[in-house]
Parts: C-alpha cells; sequence; structure tokens
C-alpha cells in the first residue's frame, strides 16, 4: 500500500506541473470573454478527454467567441462551418474535383481538415449531411472517392444549437448526439458581467487579440497525462451505479422513475463520465478523482444520454431532473 500512495503522490505531483498551462489559457481566454467559465471548463475537458461537444444555448452568449479564441492560444487550425437546410456533405468532408490541365480528378479538401471544427447551428442540416459528420468524428478519418484521409491531431468538434428556433431544424439522431462527450447548457450572464460586456464592446481600445499560449503537442502531451490520472475502484462503482440507475432505477429505490425514462445511458456514458472526471481532476491540477469530479460533470456528461418517455414530458421532466434524483440516491464512496 505505501507503494501505491508514493506512486500516487508523485502522480500528482506530475500533473500539478503538467497542468499549469490551464490557468495560462484561463487567463489569455478572459481577455476577451467575460464570465462564461462554466463553458471554457467545459471546453477545455472535450479537449483533453479527446471528446466532442455540444453547446446549447440562445444566440448572443459568446459561443463563437469563445471556441475561435481557444483555437488561437492553442495557436490551432480553425474551420467554422455555417450549417443550413441546402448544405451538402461535399460542402463538409469536400470532394473531386476535375483539373482539365492534368486530364483527372484531384481531391479537394474540405473545411472539415483543421484542428477545431465549430459545426455551427448543427440542427439545421439534413440528415446527410450530419452523417458525412459522423464519420469524422468517430473514427478520424474522411473519405473522399476511393482516397482515406486521417485528420490532424488534435481534432475537436464544438457544435452549437439553437433550442428557440424549431422551424427549418432538424432534430439530431440519438446515435449523432451520444457521439458528443458533453452537451452543454449554457446560461445567460449576471448583471455584473453584463455590464462589463457592453464597455468592452463599446471601447475600441479594449480589444486585446489572443495569443498563442501553448501549441497542439502540448495538448497531445496532456491528454496523455489526463489518462494516467489515478481512479480508485470505489469511483470506477459510483460512476457504474450512476449510469446503471439510468436503466435499472429500481434496482436503486428509485420505482418512480421507471415510467419517465425511456433509455438510460449505454456504456459510452460510463467511458465519457470516467475519462471526463479524469480530466475535471487534472484541470483542477490533482493527480486523482474525487467524487466531486463525477458528480460536477455528470449533467453535462449524461443529461444527452436519457431518454424521456411521453409521460416525462407530459409532467414537464427534464433529464436534469431525473438525474438529480440518481445522484441524492447512489451511494457516494
Amino acid at each position: 500500500m505505501e507503494n501505491t500512495s508514493s506512486d500516487i503522490r508523485q502522480l500528482n505531483e506530475k500533473i500539478h506541473q503538467a497542468s499549469a498551462f490551464v490557468d495560462l489559457l484561463n487567463m489569455e481566454l478572459g481577455k476577451v470573454i467575460v464570465g462564461q467559465r462554466y463553458m471554457v471548463e467545459r471546453l477545455l475537458i472535450g479537449l483533453l478527454a479527446q471528446g466532442h461537444v455540444l453547446l446549447e444555448g440562445v444566440p448572443g452568449l459568446a459561443k463563437t467567441l469563445s471556441i475561435k479564441s481557444l483555437s488561437s492560444a492553442i495557436n490551432a487550425k480553425f474551420s467554422r462551418i455555417q450549417f443550413t437546410p441546402d448544405l451538402l456533405p461535399a460542402d463538409v468532408v469536400g470532394t473531386m474535383i476535375y483539373n482539365q490541365q492534368k486530364n483527372e480528378f484531384v481531391v479537394r479538401k474540405g473545411p472539415i481538415f483543421a484542428n477545431f471544427i465549430l459545426a455551427d447551428e448543427i440542427n439545421r442540416a439534413p440528415a446527410k449531411v450530419q452523417s458525412a459528420l459522423l464519420e469524422a468524428m468517430q473514427e478520424r478519418q474522411i473519405t473522399i472517392g476511393d482516397n482515406t484521409f486521417k485528420l490532424d491531431d488534435p481534432f475537436l468538434v464544438l457544435a452549437t444549437q439553437n433550442p428557440i428556433e424549431q422551424e427549418g431544424t432538424y432534430t439530431l439522431p440519438e446515435a449523432q448526439v451520444d457521439r458528443f462527450m458533453l452537451k452543454v447548457v449554457i446560461g445567460y450572464p449576471t448583471k455584473e458581467e453584463e455590464r462589463h460586456i457592453i464597455r468592452q464592446n463599446l471601447n475600441p481600445e479594449a480589444s486585446t487579440p489572443i495569443r498563442a499560449v501553448i501549441q497542439p503537442t502540448d495538448i497531445m502531451e496532456a491528454r496523455k497525462l489526463v489518462r494516467e490520472v489515478y481512479m480508485d475502484e470505489k469511483i470506477e462503482k459510483y460512476i457504474i451505479d450512476i449510469v446503471f440507475a439510468t436503466r435499472n432505477p429500481e434496482e436503486y429505490k428509485l420505482q418512480k422513475l421507471k415510467p419517465l425514462i425511456s433509455y438510460g445511458g449505454s456504456p459510452r456514458a460510463s467511458i465519457n463520465l470516467a475519462l471526463a472526471a479524469k480530466a475535471y481532476a487534472f484541470m483542477k491540477r490533482r493527480g486523482y478523482v474525487i467524487p466531486e469530479d463525477v458528480r460536477s460533470i455528470c449533467f453535462d456528461v449524461m443529461r444527452h444520454r436519457v431518454g424521456l418517455t411521453y409521460e416525462a414530458e407530459a409532467e414537464n421532466v427534464t433529464s436534469e431532473n431525473i438525474l438529480s434524483e440518481i445522484l441524492n440516491a447512489v451511494e457516494v464512496p
């Protein structure tokens, strides 16, 4: 046991030093983004845990600005794709173009070939385009004609969706929503933050360009360390209990939730909850996961993985309500 505790202590020191860049990034992003600490933190978790992020919020909450600023601070290649109903898969991944001089078809790569992809208003494009994005998200490769291309590392899809306009939007299929590690719901800023936003936008001298404080290679190194973060068996059991409670609530004395849940979290939910908890611990500059890490990230990992029945919708029960009940019922290690 002594050996293990000294190992953990060493790992803790190593991660404490390696995670120093998180503060640097936060400081740099703080120059441009007012408030929205929660969103920025979740974007970093997605980046460190190699998972894609779905952002939901009304227009004007600095979603695009945050993603663009993050890619500048990491000195990464940024690409923005505005999803519209007439978008075609070729507009995203690229296509074969006939070159008359060479008398042959050549590949013309699409905007998906970048480190950070902002899929703006993803629910506006039809299923065909969304499935083209799916291959990129899951396989991290693109097939154009007979050629398959590996995508750059780090590769991160950050999709935004507008919850208020339903006309001309296509709901994302469950299979695709499940590909997103986190679904982050963003709220409005506070009065104080809003005042700061107004001043910052009206003062021409206030805008400072974002400097690159780290390189993509630093992110790749940090990702390896995130996976090394120590997770005790008790924490693993806690994660499994949370996910299983969404599938079989009656086993956790939550019979009343049974008629409200149409389907629970898949094994992908357990994997992502464990990975995101490790990334959260890394950001808090710790080499081990505590139950609080799991609880604080649970809603973002699970809210889009719990299906609601018609009964739940009729009673205005949300997946957040169900998760709160589960977190209160499942025993904390």
